[in-house]
């Protein structure tokens, strides 16, 4: 497919931190796609937490069936735009490596645990996994990825980590936006979760369908299967329902983004830099109906008590790994504490620690916390 004049190509690409000879058979973004599937911080996202901790129900997401699901959509878009399919695929699969155990709630924990040494983030924390903590290669650290997938990657970033991190945080102090392929996923990610995030509410009982009924973009679209299809199994009207909140969404993006960036007489990726806003959104009405479904999840999902308990009990594992890694880095494997030996001092330390807890699936953290914390038990 001929991509549009403003989509990210090779022969635009800002390159690669550590210079590469070009693939011969693949493109670049094709190349860093492939080397974050092989990663194993990817590999790690099939046992961390999307709301539900792994060990709840297998057939509740996990952050690896979020990012694929994040990536069929954001690349159904980035076709239909003609943006570039490789690229937006490659930011889609990379953007929660750096999610601790236990979503969210494992984020907070440790960025309360780093107050004093910097804090912790998991967009930054994602990028620290491709640049850094990747050991894959000879020739370099981590997965030296383009340009492009690295500032796709990085969706959010404050002026202090913005002035250290050279031309990929420049955009954040100079107020420019990222390519059309790195502005798709951001949105693609938000419908992935709100839509599937409904899904997993009523699979696992915490929220009715009666509850529903009051959020726009759920009751349109399940009002108008229950008029299609008046004997539907209640299961599979779920299906339905959710099927169809993902198209209308979807739909509309295709279509404002289209006219948006018609309008807007951008011809350069360059000119995608400059424009004064993101070009990929929704009109204004599905806009609001979207943070109507969101506010209504962070009410009655994440916030319902059963969540909020599982939750907590996750943050006292967080919290109790790092300070038994704090006050005894020997705990740690040999392979952490040889970077011990060479960081700079206690906010050194904090940090590799925070990288080894980062890495952990839920279920290796509850085991690891079991056996430092609880001997016997």
């Amino acid at each position: 497919m001929k991509l549009a004049s403003y989509a990210a190509q090779d022969a635009t690409s800002r390159g690669r931190q550590y210079p590469e000879a070009s693939p011969a058979h693949r493109s670049e973004y094709q190349r860093d796609r492939d080397r974050i599937i092989h990663s194993a911080a990817f590999r790690r996202l099939e046992y961390k937490t999307q709301v539900f901790i792994n060990h709840e129900g297998d057939l509740f997401r996990t952050r690896l069936t979020h990012s694929i699901e994040v990536a069929q959509i954001a690349r159904s878009v980035a076709r239909a735009l003609a943006l570039n399919e490789d690229l937006t695929e490659a930011v889609a699969l990379a953007h929660d490596l750096g999610h601790t155990p236990f979503g969210h709630s494992g984020q907070d924990a440790l960025n309360e645990c780093l107050h004093d040494h910097g804090g912790f983030e998991h967009n930054l924390q994602s990028l620290r996994v491709v640049d850094v903590l990747e050991e894959r290669y000879a020739e370099f650290p981590g997965l030296n990825l383009t340009f492009e997938t690295r500032e796709g990657i990085l969706k959010h970033c404050s002026v202090k980590n913005a002035r250290e991190l050279g031309e990929l945080g420049r955009r954040f102090l100079d107020k420019t936006q990222p390519s059309l392929e790195a502005q798709l996923v951001n949105i693609a990610d938000e419908i992935a979760y709100n839509n599937h995030d409904v899904d997993d509410g009523l699979r696992s009982g915490l929220l009715q369908i009666g509850q529903l009924k009051d959020v726009s973009l759920f009751a349109e679209q399940h009002a108008e299967v229950q008029r299609r299809y008046p004997d539907i199994a209640p299961r599979r009207a779920i299906y339905e329902t959710v099927r169809r909140m993902i198209n209308h969404v979807v739909t509309d993006l295709i279509d404002n983004s289209h006219r948006r960036i018609e309008a807007s007489g951008i011809r350069h990726i360059d000119d995608v830099r400059r424009h004064p806003g993101p070009l990929v959104a929704y009109t204004a009405d599905v806009g609001e109906k979207s943070r109507e479904l969101k506010r209504f999840l962070r009410q009655n999902l994440y916030a319902h008590e059963r969540v909020t308990q599982m939750m907590g009990e996750a943050v006292k594992v967080v919290r109790g790994l790092f300070e038994a890694f704090m006050h005894d880095p020997r705990l740690l494997p040999s392979q952490y504490q040889e970077k011990l030996r060479e960081s700079d001092g206690t906010p050194g330390r904090a940090r590799i620690v925070a990288d080894y807890i980062a890495g952990m699936t839920d279920r290796y953290a509850l085991r690891e916390h079991a056996r430092l914390l609880q001997p016997g038990v």
